[in-house]
């Protein structure tokens, strides 16, 4: 009896002790259009959003970090470990095929076609390219996607499990995702339908409208998304795990089942901005009953959580007109030196860009610059803040040296690891690439690690600008005419990364 209850004890430890020694579990929950300012521990006053601030208060916060300046290439610089300069980064395929189809634009016959016309097109894959699900597969993680599965802008099973996802659950149209109310989803290459939910377009509002909540349907995709993702926490806490939530929220139109309480009798807002508020809300509510579930199931402690967002701050509810047309408040043009366009001064009561210049789409920080917190219990130390140098496609190096695995050869990454863990960072940046093809306020950007960062405002008419971020985030003041020689020299560099080859593959 005495022999059996040691034996007993004996194994007992032995399983605590592999639990505790085994590789830890990822996740990466990816907002869209998220910018900084939206959240509580980088300055917003409105919405408050406890569980994401709880994860900065017990990891790392970073003050320096960029994402893309739309949605497409920054998913693509993260999911290949390459910014977005590098030739491919701007490549999309069309979305929307299939609401041609539900809709009855087209017949099913006539959809095959062009979808088999689409695939034919798609950005190709080449057979020797490693994707960062892949990194963690090679550690043994089984890997997983719930969300937003596009890589930009319309994607399918097989495209899905080439970038290394064990299991997915979501949207393959990026511009089904525009609606939270979808007929149905894909689950491993399986459509399945959502219960009251029958518009082709998603229940897709539109912007700037008072009806927007608790409209389209009766299933909201997120709710979907959260009991899949805590299904499959509870089904995986005996095995190493990556997954990977690129959520809707809080991208719009704004859409949403009820007005959070915090901002029902909020005597200002209004029902837009109430809206895009309980978006935020739900999303950080999301995050707190995932770490619940983690707690749940014994995985707090063996669990990194990364936070972070595709690109800055959009706009779906107040002043958007006014950026379109880029007008201030005066009723005067903006421009792009003493007269930017700005959330702070400009209408936004929120101030999601946090008083940085411009929005998504935008080579100035409010466009590019994005929140990242990571959080891992006795290993990350608690309250730090850091103004490392870091981007997208870093990550691809950090879950590998993270897993102990061999990333793959070529990518431009760096693994931010040792600064998680408080040790000295080895390796870092020259400098961060951002690629943009929009021309609204400012296209591509360098940002140098010494602080500098020099913005391509017009090539065919040399006009660049640069400004010293380190003291001035905001790009206030435009110094190009006082240091030529580092015009000259970011220049340079700048136009020899876009359009590059990519230097992970045998281009």
């Amino acid at each position: 009896m005495k022999l059996g209850a040691s034996f007993l004890i004996l194994v007992g430890c032995m399983a605590l002790s592999a639990r505790a020694e085994r590789a830890p579990n990822v996740i990466l929950i990816f907002a869209d259009d998220l910018g900084p300012g939206m959240l509580g521990c980088y300055g917003q006053d409105i919405v408050t959003t406890p569980h994401i601030d709880a994860l900065a208060a017990d990891g790392i916060r970073f003050t320096n970090y960029y994402g893309g300046v739309y949605c497409a290439p920054s998913r693509w610089s993260l999911l290949t470990g390459v910014h977005d300069g590098r030739r491919g980064g701007w490549n999309q395929t069309r979305a929307g095929l299939p609401i041609y189809r539900d809709a009855g634009n087209i017949s099913e016959d006539e959809y095959q076609v062009a979808l088999k016309k689409l695939k034919a097109s798609a950005n190709p894959i080449a057979p020797d390219e490693v994707f960062l699900g892949q990194i963690a597969q090679q550690a043994g993680h089984t890997t997983a996607q719930f969300g937003k599965l596009d890589r930009g802008f319309l994607t399918w099973n097989e495209r899905v499990q080439r970038f290394g996802w064990d299991f997915h659950e979501g949207y393959y149209d990026h511009q089904r995702c525009h609606g939270f109310y979808p007929p149905y989803l894909w689950r491993n290459g399986v459509q399945f339908d959502l219960p009251g939910n029958s518009d082709p377009h998603c229940g897709k509002t539109t912007e700037g409208s008072d009806n927007v909540v608790g409209v389209g349907g009766q299933t909201y995709s997120q709710n979907v998304f959260l009991e899949g993702i805590l299904k499959f926490i509870r089904e995986h806490n005996d095995q190493p795990f990556f997954l990977y939530h690129p959520t809707q929220l809080p991208h719009g139109p704004v859409a949403i089942p009820e007005i959070h309480p915090d901002f029902v009798d909020h005597p200002t807002l209004s029902i837009p901005e109430k809206a895009y508020a309980s978006m935020v809300k739900m999303l950080d509510d999301h995050v707190g009953l995932i770490m619940a579930e983690l707690k749940q199931q014994g995985l707090d402690e063996n669990t990194i959580v990364f936070f972070c967002s595709d690109n800055g701050h959009e706009l779906y509810y107040g002043p958007k007109p006014s950026y379109k047309k880029q007008l201030l408040p005066d009723g005067k043009p903006a421009n792009l030196t003493d007269r930017k366009w700005r959330t702070s001064e400009c209408g936004d009561v929120f101030d999601g860009a946090g008083g940085r210049a411009g929005l998504k789409r935008s080579g100035y920080q409010g466009g590019m610059q994005c929140p990242l917190i990571v959080r891992w219990p006795n290993r990350i130390a608690p309250g730090v803040q850091t103004d490392l140098l870091a981007a997208h496609y870093d990550f691809m190096a950090t879950l590998a040296d993270l897993l102990d695995v061999q990333n793959a050869a070529g990518k431009d990454g760096i693994s931010y690891l040792p600064t998680l863990l408080s040790n000295e960072q080895p390796q870092t940046h020259d400098h961060v690439i951002v690629n943009n093809h929009f021309n609204q306020m400012g296209r591509a950007a360098i940002i140098s690690s010494d602080g500098w960062k020099l913005i391509e405002v017009d090539r065919k008419q040399d006009r660049f600008q640069l400004y010293n971020i380190a003291d001035d985030n905001e790009e206030r003041h435009e110094v190009s005419a006082k240091h030529p020689e580092k015009v000259s020299q970011l220049k340079a560099a700048l136009l020899s990364e876009i359009d590059s080859p990519r230097p992970d593959l045998n281009n």
